[in-house]
């Protein structure tokens, strides 16, 4: 458990194990899952009872100075020694097994693999027990008649404590050496009585036992003694023990003394007389034999009858008078053409009729005495000389012819095939081969039929499923025909053989003849194509797609399935089954596109399919294709298609309603004195029906600069802001709103300078055609250009562009003061402004005028302080200057002024503020120590901050003076 591939497991035989002390005993090992070479080496050590942590080496496959003293005289005599099975498993063999050998054995093998990984030894225990197992029979010398009944006890024990089971076996010698002991019994370990392959037959008609009396007595009888059974009889025992891993072990054995065995046989006369009314005949004659025994009362005696054709047994008559013939002639007993049989206890008969070749030899009789009819020991056997019969063979004048009716066909039509059979004198059997091309000198039986019309079909072809219900027809008296009613692939085609086989007089003749089929795959030639008469229509205008199909053979004769496939416009990926039509005319309509479903008409003419959608939607607009099996013909069930073919793709455009859609382009102005603006859009004509989408945009004042989406709303409402508009401070300002049914409003609350530009909006037009809304087209606005105007002459403020720079890391201050002093009643608000690429200023902190500050940009509210906002001085301070923050700023200042008590504060006065450009200066450490090293470049940098300032100031002069056009 827990092992991966290339993990070391080293295997012992599991424990634990008994044995017996003097036994020869094994013990296996292997390994796997190692790295190296194949052969392994192996280390056998013991861990003694007496001290089982002391590791004792015993031996191993690749040191010879392993062994520790007390095992080294056993190694280097065998008495200890390693036998290799393979490279991976060895045996560790204990010739002689003593009391000192036993307790814990373990296998080591020394690592090979490139790191350790694994198991590397596995132990296992071994107990050595006494041997307890007792055998004995007195020895004695016997001299029996043949046919009398032979008995010998053998005497076997055992005291073993573990549970063992034993096994009795008696033997015959005859010669010289025990290797050459004849098994006459053995009652096995599991209580079985087995005989040895001499006895069996006595055995089994009970002449032959082996009985258990008491506990340790085992008795051998043997009825009728033979010759045979002449020599030197014996009992072994076998103590048996179950090993761990469910294997039974013999791990004693014991041999008895002998007993001597003499039979003495008992002749009589008897003679034997074979004779034959004819000893040439032709094929086809009767051949008729006769066996006459003498013998003195042979009323009174009991005889066997064995009938043999060079030295074969043919038959045997048995005393009972019993018929049995030998297998091979027993099919020509039960066609009549054998005949045995006893007119009396001396005369036995044999006739053969319509002899052949194959009857032709030496005939004999053997006859062999019996005391019983019951008995089948022989008192004496005496076989007749034999009798030479010869045969003579007869000509044949068969002759055959093999054609087909089909020698090109297509995978499912049939296969006809005929053979005719001229000059036959007697009955035919017939057999059909088929010759596969892709292997050659190899056949397959297709049918046969025998001399008496029996059909039978070979292996290949019994399955009717595949190829139908083949037949084999004798249609005349020498011309038979054999249809396979469909070919099942290509490999049906090649040759055909017909083999014809004449039987007459007990001869046959064979004839043989070939022919040629060729099976084309229903695959070959067929091809579809589709197409459409036209590939754009309207929305509501109908449409149909054609998918031609072109095959080798007539289609309109096979079942055949179309397939039609349709992937939508915009879709990825393949193509999405649209219907299917089976062969049986059920149709299958799929899940992905169920609104072609009540749509669609499905047709079929010829070698044509059609699809037919009546009034186009847009969701009809794709790619259309078809596809098409085919399966063989005059098969059921059909099972799997025989060939299929795939169409090209024919796109389909669906072409929505124009779109009259008209919206106001004329440009026009807004000038605000007030906080809210609001910019129309205006719908000139469209549908009735029609529901729209706005989005707005602005043009800031910048020339060349992007127009930047403010808010759009769909036509069910739902308002998305641009990137620029989407915080929730510019969310609340900026609102779209329908105020009639053709007239869209932008509305702008709080209004400032940064709000100034142009604005136009784009209106689409969106239709519900049936299964959803589809966008017919778009119009795009004239410009309003918004424009705040506000009296500046209330509010004074410092309008001079100024220049201030700061080192990164540090702080610095952008000026921003009133001039002068308020009026009672009044609050000022303030807003920093840093001017962006984009045309449109970033909003950057705002003080309201009751006192709230907001941070437009969440991520600088850390880094902006307003210095004195109550003394009028509405500097702002930038702490941490970056890189980034290098740029125009500028403040605006708002005058508010409440109309009355409980009134709206209203804006009053806006001055144009003047700018401040914030240049950044890198660390001293990064930008001094370059200048400091280079005495060139310090005496131009003693320079640089004239030039700088030169610089600087013509740039903001160019920037203003743009700004302000």
């Amino acid at each position: 458990t827990g092992l991966t591939t290339g993990q070391r497991v080293v295997t012992v035989q599991k424990g634990p194990l008994y044995r017996v002390r003097g036994s020869h005993i094994t013990l296996w090992c292997k390994v796997s899952g190692y790295q190296g070479p194949a052969e392994q080496n192996f280390q056998w050590s013991i861990y003694l009872p007496s001290a089982p942590e002391r590791e004792v080496q015993i031996v191993s496959t690749v040191d010879p100075s392993f062994p520790y003293a007390i095992y080294t005289q056993r190694v280097r005599g065998r008495g200890i020694f390693v036998e290799r099975l393979r490279g991976d498993a060895v045996l560790l063999h204990i010739t002689e097994l003593q009391e000192r050998d036993a307790g814990q054995y373990e296998c080591h093998t020394p690592n090979t693999d490139e790191r350790y990984f694994g198991s590397y030894s596995a132990k296992t225990n071994l107990s050595v027990i006494p041997d307890t197992l007792l055998a004995s029979m007195a020895p004695q010398a016997l001299t029996l008649m043949e046919g009398d009944t032979l008995e010998l006890t053998c005497e076997v024990s055992k005291s073993t404590a573990q549970h063992t089971h034993l096994s009795v076996s008696w033997h015959l010698l005859q010669g010289a050496g025990e290797d050459h002991a004849k098994e006459i019994l053995t009652l096995s370990k599991d209580f079985i009585l087995k005989p040895g392959p001499s006895y069996e037959q006595r055995f089994l008609e009970g002449h032959v036992q082996l009985n258990k009396v008491g506990n340790t007595t085992y008795k051998l009888v043997i009825e009728g003694v033979k010759p045979s059974d002449q020599g030197q009889l014996y009992c072994r025992a076998a103590e048996w023990i179950e090993d761990p891993d469910k294997t039974w072990k013999d791990i004693s054995r014991k041999q008895t003394e002998r007993t001597s065995l003499a039979v003495v046989s008992q002749g009589r006369d008897l003679s034997v007389d074979i004779a034959a009314a004819e000893h040439s005949l032709s094929e086809g004659d009767t051949l008729q034999l006769s066996c006459v025994v003498g013998a003195q009362r042979s009323s009174s005696r009991c005889f066997e009858v064995i009938w043999l054709l060079s030295d074969k047994e043919v038959a045997r008559v048995d005393p009972h008078g019993v018929l049995i013939w030998e297998e091979e002639y027993k099919e020509r007993a039960k066609l009549g053409q054998l005949r045995a049989f006893k007119p009396n206890n001396t005369a036995y008969v044999l006739t053969i009729y319509e002899v052949g070749l194959k009857d032709k030899g030496t005939y004999q009789c053997s006859v062999s005495e019996m005391k019983t009819p019951g008995d089948l020991h022989s008192i004496q056997t005496n076989v007749s000389s034999g009798i030479e019969v010869n045969v003579m063979p007869i000509e044949s004048h068969m002759r055959l012819s093999v054609s087909t009716s089909t020698p090109q066909v297509t995978v499912g039509d049939p296969l006809i095939l005929h053979c005719e059979v001229e000059g036959a004198t007697g009955p035919v059997s017939l057999r059909w081969w088929h010759l596969p091309p892709q292997h050659p000198g190899h056949r397959v039986l297709v049918a046969t039929m025998e001399q008496d019309g029996t059909l039978s079909l070979g292996s290949a072809y019994q399955d009717g499923g595949k190829r139908g219900s083949l037949h084999l027809e004798k249609q005349s008296s020498g011309t038979f025909t054999l249809v396979i009613p469909s070919a099942l692939h290509e490999d049906d085609g090649g040759q055909y053989r017909c083999e014809a086989t004449q039987w007459a007089r007990g001869r046959n003749w064979t004839g043989k003849g070939e022919a040629t089929v060729t099976v084309s795959s229903m695959g070959l030639g067929l091809h579809a194509r589709l197409s459409s008469r036209i590939a754009t229509v309207s929305y509501g205008q109908s449409f149909e797609l054609f998918c031609q199909v072109k095959a080798s053979y007539p289609l309109e004769e096979v079942p055949a399935s179309v397939r039609w496939l349709f992937q939508p416009s915009l879709a990825t990926g393949p193509l999405h089954e649209l219907v299917r039509v089976f062969p049986s005319g059920t149709v299958v309509w799929g899940t992905a596109q169920p609104h072609f479903q009540g749509k669609a008409q499905l047709a079929k003419a010829d070698t044509s399919f059609k699809l037919h959608i009546h009034s186009a939607l847009p969701a009809n607009e794709g790619t259309y294709q078809c596809e098409v099996e085919v399966w063989r013909r005059n098969i059921l069930p059909l099972g799997p298609p025989a060939a299929s073919t795939s169409s090209n793709a024919v796109g389909i455009k669906v072409v929505l309603p124009e779109s009259k859609l008209q919206v106001a382009t004329k440009d026009s102005s807004v000038e605000i004195a007030s906080s809210n603006a609001a910019i129309e859009c205006r719908i000139v004509f469209a549908q009735n029906n029609s529901q729209f989408a706005v989005t707005w945009y602005l043009l800031p004042p910048l020339a060349d600069t992007t127009p930047l989406q403010i808010v759009r709303a769909d036509y069910s409402s739902i308002l998305e802001y641009g990137s620029e508009f989407s915080s929730p401070a510019q969310r609340s300002r900026f609102l779209s709103q329908r105020v009639s049914s053709n007239i869209f409003q932008l509305q702008i609350l709080s209004a400032n300078r940064g709000d100034e530009g142009k604005y136009y909006c784009v209106v689409e037009e969106w239709l519900w055609l049936v299964d959803g809304w589809y966008k017919l087209g778009e119009a795009t606005s004239g410009r309003t250009t918004l424009k705040l105007k506000l009296l500046e002459h209330e509010l004074q403020m410092e309008k001079t562009n100024q220049s201030v720079s700061a080192r990164e890391g540090e702080g610095v201050t952008l000026p921003c003061r009133l001039q002068g002093a308020l009026l009672p009643g009044t609050r000022l608000s303030a807003s920093w402004f840093q001017v962006n690429s984009s045309g449109r200023d970033s909003a950057l902190l705002t003080l309201h005028h009751d006192g709230t500050i907001e941070y437009p940009q969440e991520r600088l509210a850390g880094r902006l302080y307003l210095r004195r906002p109550s003394a009028g001085d509405f500097s702002l301070t930038l702490s941490s200057v970056q890189r980034g923050d290098a740029g125009a700023y500028y403040c605006q200042l708002q005058k508010w002024q409440q109309q009355s008590e409980g009134k709206d504060w209203a804006l009053q006065a806006l001055p144009r503020p003047g700018y401040t450009q914030l240049t950044t200066i890198p660390p001293e450490s990064t930008v001094l120590s370059r200048i400091c090293s280079s005495p060139p470049l310090l005496n131009f940098v003693l320079y640089l901050p004239l030039v700088l300032i030169l610089l600087l100031a013509l740039a903001v002069f160019c920037w203003y003076c743009k700004f302000r056009k």
